[in-house]
């Protein structure tokens, strides 16, 4: 099941990022708050709320902060407001980019989505124009060591999409947004435990980004976006080489 996790690269890159951006906290509330409101306030049975969980813990959200927003979601008392959204469009070059919002103003948003991709030589496109790219998935990356045998019969019983192998050798289990949470219990359960663990929109194919221009350029239009406050996250089909990351950097 070995294969090679062509976003990895932006991925790891963003993460990174997002550690030292002082809206992180606001967005993963919302997240946490939403995900609860939608399917309930027990993880156990809302895989999303179980992402959202371990993201929040993962970047040091205390748990009381965690629960607060959970039971604000479950049990709708405040945020009722507010609404996901969508947004499509195409970055530099064409690149597809999807735009995941939360919001309580859909015409601040919006507008602001749209500025964002004007201004970074990109255009906001219509409902369905690029969401066709992307599929929902389940990612668990391994620590450096654990093989795929290993990770393999930890995880059987649980039934992981996939296992593949990231450029640095690690490996990353891929499943369902609903075997998510399954599948990390039976990684833990054998001693495995995560570096990083998500459920996101992941493109089908994507396209091979060389050029060192156009790589800021794309970043540019990612990084802006992700600064909108309503914005929860940005997705790309771009697959920027190693070489054009430690440029950027």
């Amino acid at each position: 099941m070995a294969g090679h996790s062509k976003w990895a690269n932006i991925k790891h890159r963003k993460a990174a990022q997002d550690a030292k951006r002082g809206k992180i906290f606001s967005k993963l509330i919302r997240e946490l708050t939403v995900a609860a409101r939608q399917g309930g306030g027990d993880p156990a049975d809302n895989p999303r709320l179980r992402a959202a969980i371990d993201k929040a813990l993962a970047s040091n959200m205390t748990k009381d902060t965690i629960q607060r927003a959970v039971d604000r979601g479950a049990g709708h008392t405040d945020g009722d407001d507010m609404e996901e959204v969508v947004y499509e469009g195409y970055g530099p070059e064409g690149v597809a980019v999807l735009v995941e919002a939360m919001t309580d103003n859909r015409n601040r948003t919006v507008s602001e989505v749209r500025h964002a991709f004007n201004k970074q030589g990109g255009n906001l496109g219509t409902s369905g124009s690029v969401a066709f790219m992307f599929h929902q998935q389940g990612r668990l990356t391994l620590p450096q060591g654990i093989s795929e045998e290993a990770a393999m019969e930890a995880t059987l019983e649980a039934e992981p999409e996939d296992i593949e192998t990231l450029e640095d050798g690690r490996l990353e289990v891929v499943t369902t947004p609903a075997s998510f949470g399954s599948v990390k219990d039976a990684l833990v359960a054998a001693g495995i435990e995560p570096e990083a663990s998500d459920i996101g929109l992941y493109p089908d194919n994507y396209v091979p980004i060389q050029n060192i221009e156009l790589g800021r350029r794309i970043i540019k239009l990612v990084d802006m976006l992700e600064d909108l406050d309503d914005v929860q996250n940005v997705y790309t089909n771009a697959d920027f080489a190693d070489a054009i990351l430690d440029q950027l950097d």
